[in-house]
Order: C-alpha cells, then structure tokens, then sequence
C-alpha cells in the first residue's frame, strides 16, 4: 500500500511539471496547414555603395566579367521596396509554426509538393518527417526539394518549441555557452584598398576577432587580378595587426592552380582559411589543395546531405565545414553532420545565410563543434526586416535568447500588405 501511495504521488508530482504533461499528451499534433506567406513594406536604403560583388565561376567569360567596382562618391538615400516569404505550419491544436525568409523556389516545391504529402501527419514526428520526406522524392538529395525539407524541418522544429514552451537550442541539448561568437562577413563591402583598409580597423573596433572578406578577382582577371587579390589580403593584415583572424572567400569563381599561386604569395599573412576555392563537385581539387598549402581549406554551403560531407571528409579536403541548415536538409540533418565532423575533428562553422536555425544549432553543440556563427553585417540590416527581435550581435556576441522555438515574432508596423501565397 506504501509503495502504491509513494507511486501515485510521484505520478501526481510529474504531471504538475509543465514538460511532463506536455509529453503525456503528445500523442499526436495533427498538421492542418502549411502556408506560405509574403511579407510586403519598404525600408531604408542607400544607393551607390556598399555594392561590391564577389568573382563568380562566369567570371572566366570575357563578356560576362564585371568591371572593377567602385563605391559612389555621393551616394543617396531612398526608400526601398522589400518583401519576405516565411512558411507558417498550424496544427489541430491551434498551434502556429514560423520560418523564414525562405526563397521563392524553395517555396513554390514546399507548396506544390510537399504541402499535400505533410497534410494531417502528426507535426512532433520530427525524424519520421524528414526521412519521409527525403525518400518521397528521386531528387531529394540535393537542390531545391532538399531546400524545401530544410524549411519545412526548421519549422516543425520551431513547433516542437513553442509546443514544450521552450527554445529549439534546448530541444537540441543546449546551452553550452552563454553567448556565441560571431564572425564579421563582409559582402558587398568595397575591396578599394584604402576602403578596405578603414572598414577592417572598424570591424575590429567593433569587437570582431574574425573577418571574412570577399575577393573579385579570379582566373578571368589575369596577373593583375592575381596581384590586386594578393594586396588586399597584405593591406587588410596591415591594418588589423596580428591579433585578429581573416578570412576569405572567392565562391567557387578560381580553380586548383590559381588558388596555390594565391596561397604561395599570401601564406605569410595568415589567413584563417580559403572558402569555395573552386567547385563542390571537384572533391580532388579540394584534397589537393589542402596537401598543398598550409592555409585552412573551407566549403559546405554547397555541400548537401551529410553522404556528401562524408565523401569530403574522408578525403582529407576540408578544415573546416560550412553547411547551411537552410540547404543541407535542415536543422535535424546539420546536427547529424555535426557528429560526423566531430569524428574527424572538423570544426562545423554554418553558412550564415540566415540566422535562427544557426544560432540554435551552433548554442547545442560543443564549442570545439561549432566555435563560431557567421554574421553578414550588410545583409542583415534588411533580412529580418519584419520581424520583433532579430538576432544581432553584440561586441560580436549573440545573447542566448529563451523564446519558445526560434522566437519568431513579427513587427505589425513594417508590414505594409500580407499574403498567403499559392503555387499549386
């Protein structure tokens, strides 16, 4: 009788606790909707600067080579049209889900294809999800319909959250810190040496340890383009001193024999590594060049699935990881690439493409894992225009927030017009 009374206390106990009935009634959280909706309003912009494009792989084409960029003089402020898709999940239980922003064409396949086969499927079934999902489709291992599962999976993670009332870094295993590191990622900055030069003493003013810079020149460009990318990694050292890291990233516009003749110059400046030297597909080349230069080799955003992480690990062609979990198949699958990194001892730092489902991946993994969030300083002045709380960091910190989900709440006052978008 002792033992029964002590049990049915105990039971009473756990079902005060707020997790436990939560759990205790999870047998199920139908989903009901899945939309897409575009966010519409206008934003502040300044023309004429900050502007500068990166080389691309086109850029070996004569006709389609850029000119050399250069910042307006008298730039101008206007007014900006600006529009946001987030995809939203409701369940039967009146429970809402956000993600966002999400591409047109990842939403056009979230919509067409992936909308039906989710309707009524039990929304906390999170593996079961994705692996239906991924096998529902010949083209699933990479491209748009991988993409579209990204979304999809970031969402229902946001569900899970708002679901046990707590953040999806928690869900995750998290914290394991209090604040995480971000790094400067300077797109569209000019690469103008006496620009650069100035921009590089301010971010390391405003606290950034690391700073990764775009270059513009490549194969196309010849000599002089190898001598201009050269001088800007000497200048941006220069003016940053030692104690800070720099990074660079050139979008898979040189190939193998470029990038060592740019290595063997720049070797002594000590960049933290070379991002896209060439191609994702060209794994040898990858390999190759990691033998061959002492700089820290780096890709993944175009990297997807953790098989294909897998094939450039073994190989030895990478030191460091860059997955996007808004491409790599999201979230549930950018934790499983963790793991795999963490057994070559790779670190993972995400693409920083967009921030919330990065932040919360990285807040959950070891530090050695994932010691850094990358932050698109320009980029990120408009991408999270509509919403309450973006993230932004701090002396280069992120404060670990304790919304439930991803904390998604959006600024009535930015959105001008909405609308639940259809493709199907």
């Amino acid at each position: 009788m002792n033992f029964m009374n002590d049990f049915l206390s105990r039971r009473g106990f756990l079902a005060t606790l707020p997790l436990a009935s939560a759990l205790a009634q999870a047998a199920a959280l139908k989903i009901v909707a899945v939309e897409v909706w575009e966010m519409r309003g206008h934003r502040d912009a300044v023309r004429g600067v900050d502007q500068q494009y990166q080389v691309s792989p086109l850029d070996i084409y004569d006709e389609l080579r850029r000119k050399p960029y250069r910042d307006a003089p008298n730039p101008v402020s206007a007014k900006a049209a600006i529009t946001a898709l987030y995809l939203k999940i409701g369940t039967d239980a009146g429970l809402e889900a956000w993600y966002g922003p999400i591409d047109k064409e990842v939403a056009i396949v979230v919509d067409e294809q992936l909308r039906p086969f989710l309707m009524g499927k039990d929304g906390l079934a999170q593996e079961k999800l994705w692996d239906q999902m991924y096998r529902s489709n010949r083209h699933a291992r990479r491209g748009l319909f991988l993409m579209a599962i990204s979304a999809v999976d970031n969402a229902l993670w946001d569900l899970r959250g708002r679901y046990f009332k707590t953040p999806v870094f928690r869900l995750l295993g998290g914290p394991s810190r209090t604040t995480i590191e971000a790094y400067a990622s300077c797109l569209g900055y000019s690469v103008e040496l006496d620009k650069a030069q100035a921009r590089a003493l301010q971010i390391k003013n405003d606290g950034y340890r690391y700073q990764k810079w775009f270059l513009a020149y490549g194969p196309g460009d010849g000599p002089e383009g190898l001598r201009k990318n050269v001088d800007l990694v000497r200048v941006l050292r220069d003016a940053v001193g030692e104690d800070v890291e720099l990074m660079f990233d050139v979008y898979s516009g040189w190939d193998l024999s470029y990038t060592l003749a740019w290595a063997k110059q720049v070797e002594r400046y000590r960049p933290r590594w070379i991002e896209e030297a060439t191609q994702a597909e060209k794994i040898d080349s990858f390999a190759e060049l990691r033998k061959g230069t002492s700089i820290p080799i780096a890709s993944g955003e175009h990297i997807q699935g953790r098989w294909e992480v897998y094939d450039y690990l073994k190989a030895g062609a990478l030191s460091v990881v860059q997955c996007d979990p808004e491409w790599c198949g999201g979230t549930s699958e950018l934790v499983k690439i963790c793991t795999l990194a963490s057994v070559f001892d790779v670190p993972v730092i995400p693409h920083g493409h967009s921030l919330h489902a990065a932040l919360h991946l990285i807040a959950s993994q070891s530090p050695a894992v994932c010691p850094l969030a990358e932050y698109l300083i320009l980029k990120m002045r408009s991408y999270y225009h509509f919403e309450k709380n973006a993230p932004v960091p701090q002396r280069a910190h992120f404060e670990l927030r304790d919304s439930p989900g991803y904390g998604i709440e959006f600024d009535d006052s930015k959105i001008e017009s909405r609308e639940k978008m259809r493709w199907s």
